[in-house]
């Protein structure tokens, strides 16, 4: 099973300069909470975004970048992706399994035909952003969970979590 775990403002933003434009500790939890123990899945600069491996976490990597592959290819928590079809090989062998999307633009866009769950936090506010989140087709999906939230100390803006299945998914 693929399902996309993002975050995304008011105008379907979702990044700046190779990082998140926010700061919302209740959405790195619902982040956290959606895909630990679960391999996740991303492209190179999602992927040097993090200031470290994420633990608990198998972290598969879509990139053409050799030296990364070399600098991880004895670390058991990393897996490199040379190419897409390498990538969709794997995502077949492993359908049986939950495997997080995360970012970014170039997987989103590559899985939008495969995606069988949306895990989405809506941030009500506009930031500057240089990302968008690809178009979706909603009514694909049947909206299963919806969990609104007003600010906070710890998270300035509103937000609402929302969790779409795709309509001919049993699950």
């Amino acid at each position: 099973m693929i399902k996309f775990v993002w975050a995304e403002d008011a105008n379907h933003g979702i990044g700046y300069q190779g990082h998140l434009p926010w700061h919302m500790p209740a959405d790195m939890k619902h982040f956290k909470d959606e895909t630990i123990g679960h391999p996740i899945l991303m492209g190179r600069k999602t992927f040097d975004s993090f200031p470290h491996l994420l633990p608990k976490r198998k972290h598969l990597v879509l990139t053409r970048d050799k030296k990364l592959a070399e600098k991880y290819q004895d670390n058991d928590q990393v897996e490199i992706f040379s190419s897409i079809e390498i990538m969709n090989d794997y995502l077949k062998e492993h359908q049986d399994e939950e495997i997080s999307a995360i970012g970014g633009v170039s997987i989103f866009k590559a899985l939008l035909d495969k995606v069988d769950q949306l895990e989405k936090t809506e941030i009500n506010h506009e930031f500057e952003v240089d990302t968008y989140m690809p178009e979706i087709d909603y009514a694909q999906f049947e909206l299963r969970k919806k969990e609104a939230h007003e600010p906070d100390e710890k998270n300035k803006y509103s937000y609402t979590f929302l969790t779409y299945v795709k309509k001919n998914n049993k699950k």
